[in-house]
């Protein structure tokens, strides 16, 4: 295949990648609503992992087919995009407030996690049943979390009632559909990115860091980016928080868990890259008014353009 083909399994695939998780989201949701499942319930895990679901797919793909290095790097490139890029932008476009539990317990944890993350990459550089059983510990506790701040009202869960008044059986065919795409989607992805790194002669951990953390981040991107041009911004850090926690423990939790993962001694420092943004975060909203101003969206986006630079 050549260089044009691959680039076009790339963009069909994260096209794929993106309306499957989307359908497969209203899909499950409306059908766990006609079925009584509490709406807080909903948004805490089906809307939650949904919007995880084209870096899950990828990962898991990705593993299957001896690519664990875009497994690995599909996670932290979208975890350091998110922060970084989506958030940058977000705040340059109006400042981001933060609600008081993301400053104080959230963001931390984020930190705490991705720390974690290293450590157990670090054992003989393979993530496997013990990585996986940590990480989806720590998963049930963060669900655990916001199902105890939700119900106290800290923190607002997804909700949207007009989900439950379609006919189930389209529920149920969005849902398929949803699946379908998100599996088709994540092989065309892999293959394109896979190719790509062949025809540049790039790393797939590279391929992982940039373009496939890109493509998977698209929901991310335009999620926060339209909530900015509504003003309706201040959500837009927990929402990426939440996404990054959900990356490490749920996407890698199940990936380690499915088949042991490779942890290359260079994704080292893509882990510490991936501390520190969310370091940097935390350093930039403690301020009188908690907000991630323009200023600092700017800083962020210089520094992920020196990152991107070291890595090509």
């Amino acid at each position: 295949m050549n260089l044009l083909a691959y680039i076009g399994l790339v963009i069909i695939g994260f096209t794929f990648l993106v309306k499957g998780a989307d359908w497969f989201v209203e899909g499950t949701s409306g059908i766990a609503s006609k079925m009584g499942i509490p709406q807080l319930v909903i948004g805490l895990t089906i809307v939650a992992m949904g919007t995880s679901a084209p870096e899950a797919a990828v990962s898991i793909t990705s593993a299957f087919k001896g690519s664990a290095d875009i497994a690995v790097g599909n996670v932290l490139g979208s975890n350091i995009l998110n922060i970084l890029v989506i958030l940058g932008i977000t705040s340059i476009i109006t400042p981001l407030l933060l609600q008081n539990s993301t400053i104080r317990y959230e963001i931390p944890f984020m930190i705490f996690v991705t720390i974690v993350f290293g450590i157990v990459g670090l054992n003989n550089y393979i993530l496997g049943w013990l990585a996986s059983a940590i990480l989806l510990f720590l998963f049930i506790v963060y669900l655990a979390y916001l199902y105890y701040m939700s119900k106290k009202g800290f923190i607002d869960s997804e909700e949207n009632n007009s989900k439950s008044e379609q006919r189930m059986f389209k529920l149920i065919i969005l849902s398929i559909i949803g699946v379908v795409l998100i599996i088709i989607g994540s092989n065309f992805a892999v293959d394109g990115a896979t190719g790509l790194a062949r025809v540049f002669g790039v790393s797939e951990r590279v391929i992982g860091l940039t373009i496939v953390a890109l493509g998977t981040s698209l929901p991310e991107l335009v999620t926060s980016v339209t909530a900015a041009l509504k003003n309706k911004a201040d959500i837009a850090i927990g929402n990426i928080v939440g996404s990054n926690v959900f990356n490490i423990l749920f996407v890698i939790g199940i990936s380690s868990a499915i088949t042991p993962v490779p942890y290359q001694s260079a994704f080292f420092f893509d882990t510490v890259v991936a501390v520190l943004s969310a370091v940097l975060l935390y350093l930039l909203i403690l301020n009188r008014d908690h907000q991630l101003k323009r200023w600092g969206g700017v800083l962020m986006l210089i520094i992920y353009a020196g990152y991107l630079v070291y890595l090509l």
